[in-house]
């Protein structure tokens, strides 16, 4: 499963046009791009997000519920949902039912490696974390090396620097190994192909250019099937569980896919669910951040001072143009960048995170000091993430203990009806 950090030329489709055509008959039929008005067009699909995005509006063409306050309740606790930063899923109460009675579950979220990890790429690991955690969920963390060096200007070489230096931060996150596995694609191509290439019997190029449009490859083109084998693996290993995967929307269509794959009761396997976030805004405004754009990011391993420096020059704010203005009229934290990182993550306290919204809206907190908080609390989460990067030896040594077992993959392969080959 990966993150989105690619740029292509997909076509917006018009959202009123949409109206007038035939539903989907699966859910992968539904497209992987939208667009709302002529004036606020957005696109949205696993390759390509610009525009201002309109949330409700995706949720309406790709079909997704949005969570409720039950729902939320009924997760452990977490600002991501709290807040809604998570805010829509599919078939959550299946999940949420085997966590509260102690049932095997599973969370699938993973990382396309093609340059270093940023704050947008970690928050979902983190909130995977919180739930087994809290609930026991047994956690998958695929890395697509293969889809990075078909979608992107790199060489295997710079992919598999890229595929390190990722795996650093993932163990980072400080996952149980007991109830985690880490798959990378090439390396673990003995247990992903096989099943990648039994599921892509059931899908079809017209499926594949329904959701994806048309491809550059037909690596890509088969792509979606590798997808699919990510996030049916847990069950494909230790059997038929919910699963429950973590995303931000504009990877929605890979889900889809998958379940109208699982539905197909080839596979002993239920449909996964999903759990669909928002973007962090890019520092520069409202929009997706990225690491393959220009606009400037956060990575895991700056420093305090450049943070800082970062944050300082480049974070847009929702202040007024001079200081008697905004000590008169206030500011708007509902575009402020700094307040926005706050809401998502890194201020875990709702009161505290209310009073500087209501004071930054009374004109008493000014924009660079709701920079400096941000700051602080953002160094804060990367200081504690980096000291266990650093405390971490060897990489073969350290992943060793999440790698796929000889059983496991032995297991993999017969539910999926590829059995192991004899010589």
């Amino acid at each position: 499963m990966t993150d989105t950090d690619e740029t292509t030329d997909a076509q917006l489709e018009s959202q009123s046009q949409s109206q007038f055509q035939p539903q989907p008959k699966s859910e992968s039929e539904r497209p992987a791009s939208t667009a709302a008005a002529d004036a606020d067009d957005f696109t949205v699909t696993p390759y390509a997000v610009s525009g201002e995005v309109d949330y409700d509006k995706l949720l309406e063409r790709f079909g997704a519920d949005p969570l409720t306050d039950e729902q939320i309740a009924r997760f452990p606790d977490h600002p991501l949902l709290r807040r809604r930063t998570f805010y829509a899923g599919r078939d959550v109460d299946e999940y949420l039912e085997a966590a509260e009675i102690g049932e095997p579950h599973a969370v699938v979220t993973g990382r396309g490696p093609s340059g270093p990890m940023h704050l947008g790429h970690v928050l979902p690991l983190y909130l995977a974390k919180r739930f087994q955690a809290e609930t026991g969920a047994t956690v998958y963390v695929p890395l697509s090396d293969d889809e990075k060096f078909l979608a992107k200007e790199q060489s295997f070489e710079s992919i598999g620097e890229h595929t390190r230096d990722n795996l650093r931060d993932i163990l980072a996150v400080g996952f149980d190994p007991e109830r985690t596995r880490i798959v990378i694609d090439t390396a673990d191509a003995d247990v992903i192909y096989p099943i990648a290439v039994r599921l892509a019997k059931h899908l079809t190029p017209a499926t594949v250019e329904a959701v994806y449009g048309t491809q550059d490859t037909v690596g890509l083109e088969f792509y979606p099937a590798v997808q699919a084998t990510h996030l049916l693996l847990p069950q494909l290993v230790d059997g038929r569980r919910p699963t429950l995967v973590p995303i931000a929307v504009d990877q929605d269509p890979h889900v889809r896919v998958c379940r109208d794959v699982a539905a197909k009761e080839a596979l002993p396997v239920e449909k996964p669910g999903a759990l669909l976030g928002r973007f962090l805004p890019s520092l520069e405004g409202p929009g997706k951040m990225s690491s393959s754009g220009d606009a400037p990011s956060i990575s895991l391993t700056d420093d305090a001072e450049t943070v800082a420096e970062t944050v300082r020059s480049h974070a847009y704010t929702g202040g007024r143009s001079s200081l008697e203005e905004h000590r008169e009229h206030g500011g708007d934290p509902s575009v402020d960048v700094p307040f926005q990182y706050l809401r998502f993550f890194f201020e875990p306290d709702d009161d505290r995170l209310e009073a500087l919204a209501a004071d930054y809206r009374a004109g008493d907190l000014l924009s660079g000091e709701l920079k400096e908080v941000a700051i602080e609390r953002i160094n804060g989460f990367l200081a504690g993430h980096q000291e266990r990067r650093d405390a971490l030896g060897d990489l073969g040594e350290e992943l060793e203990p999440y790698r796929l077992s000889e059983a496991e993959r032995r297991r993999a392969l017969e539910r999926a009806g590829v059995p192991s080959p004899q010589f």
